[in-house]
């Protein structure tokens, strides 16, 4: 077994347009899969309204649990992007005024008179503060303590996490591997289960589909551990073949 240590993290998805289903989030699982690729494991995701309460109650829950808090929404310009306001209360210190930010504004509207009140808010963040580069609008997010604040638009987000990611200190990253057959889950659940008894260090899940009216599954092997994986994958293969299947490992594997 590794003994680096597992480096972890939490997003929070900021907005009622994702809770109402007007936005369809494509922020998650895009991090998910760069965070993985730095060593960082995703452990938990939450999507939250833009409520004050709500939001500085789940930074505090989680700031603490985990290495590192991405959250996405809610540091644009109009008076439900709150969440600036939020973290900074969150970490019981003032919101100010960034200057850096007011000058990065500055510099992005030729003419002063675009840089009104509404846009300036962009410029707010708690004092402190880091400040996240945004190459594509100009307006920042921030960093304080392990939180980072960024956008919700998906590609200035990225943007911004392009430019952090190099700060980030991960661990191992995660590894996976994923074999379909067709043979119905509960055909393999037993000796599924006595698989994951004896690779305690791979998580194996278990995802049926249907395909032209016959079930199946794809089952999924996830782990630090190269050599463990491999083990794994292995048993999981001749299981299949015993049971009358015929495995297929799915393009993609190894990360």
């Amino acid at each position: 077994m590794s003994s680096a240590k597992t480096v972890t993290a939490c997003i929070l998805v900021i907005g009622n347009e994702i809770l109402s289903g007007r936005t369809k989030d494509a922020n998650l699982a895009w991090l998910a899969v760069e965070l993985n690729k730095l060593g960082v494991r995703l452990m938990e995701a939450r999507v939250i309204p833009d409520i004050e309460g709500t939001i500085v109650e789940t930074i505090n829950a989680v700031r603490g649990r985990f290495d590192y808090v991405f959250t996405t929404g809610g540091i644009g310009p109009t008076h439900d992007d709150i969440t600036a306001a939020c973290v900074a209360k969150a970490f019981g210190v003032p919101l100010i005024r960034n200057p850096d930010a007011v000058r990065r504004l500055q510099a992005h509207y030729a003419n002063p008179a675009d840089l009104n009140e509404a846009r300036l808010r962009m410029a707010n963040a708690p004092e402190g503060a880091e400040l996240i580069d945004n190459p594509v609008s100009k307006a920042p997010g921030f960093r304080i303590g392990n939180v980072y604040v960024m956008a919700g638009v998906p590609t200035i987000m990225q943007a911004m996490f392009d430019g952090l990611r190099h700060r980030l200190v991960g661990g191992a990253p995660m590894l996976s591997r994923s074999i379909s057959v067709d043979l119905p889950e509960g055909v393999m659940a037993t000796q599924l289960a006595a698989i994951q008894e004896t690779h305690g260090e791979v998580e194996i899940g278990s995802y049926p589909y249907m395909r032209l009216g016959k079930p199946g599954a794809a089952i999924v092997l996830r782990s630090v551990e190269a050599a463990g994986l491999a083990a794994a994958t292995e048993a999981v293969k001749a299981m299949m073949r015993a049971l009358g299947g015929e495995p297929r490992e799915d393009p993609g594997n190894g990360g």
